[in-house]
């Protein structure tokens, strides 16, 4: 195959990708995610974390749900000691990964968290159950001195690294597919 014929193809290939992203020019809703709450809680001999988000997604978000894109959304929390000699310690670290998906076949949302999966008759509902985690266990409390200061720092965001590749293309310039929030909680 010539090397034209091979750009002409990449490029009728990229079209369908380039619909879902949305095009430039047309004015998209704001996408953001605020916590609403965020605790820690010793509990059972563990320190576990919860959290309330309020969620908003782009229409180029959307739209790439609606044609079937599965999206992934990520939450990390790292439990540290405080040391004033060197970096803080890791004490450990926990993360969590939902891929929400439309399913065209039956009009639902399909919600996965590992091998555990739940259906939803709205994106409303699917995004209400990514928002709100409780009784998250990040570590043990035996790791955790009581005469040292802990604090623990927690990020959620949308991952478009694991959106498939030819969409990844040019989403770093995008704000449509940014969505991320970090805190710092301290471990009382």
């Amino acid at each position: 195959m010539r090397p034209e014929s091979r750009k002409l193809r990449r490029q009728l290939l990229a079209l369908p990708v380039l619909a879902v992203l949305g095009s430039v020019g047309v004015p998209s809703m704001a996408q953001s995610v605020d916590l609403v709450t965020l605790q820690l809680r010793r509990q059972d001999g563990v320190l576990a974390l919860e959290f309330v988000a309020r969620l908003q997604l782009s229409r180029a978000v959307q739209a790439a749900l609606e044609r079937g894109v599965p999206v992934y959304f990520v939450a990390q929390a790292t439990v540290l000691r405080n040391r004033w000699y060197w970096r803080d310690e890791r004490i450990a670290r926990a993360s969590r990964v939902w891929r929400l998906a439309y399913q065209p076949l039956t009009s639902t949302w399909r919600l996965s968290i590992g091998p555990l999966a739940q259906q939803f008759a709205s994106l409303a509902e699917a995004l209400a159950a990514v928002a709100r985690t409780s009784g998250w266990k990040l570590a043990d409390l035996s790791q955790i001195d009581p005469d040292s200061r802990h604090y623990v720092e927690f990020s959620f965001k949308l991952d478009t690294s694991q959106l498939p590749g030819p969409m990844q293309i040019g989403l770093t310039a995008q704000a449509d597919w940014e969505m991320s929030i970090e805190r710092t909680v301290r471990l009382d």
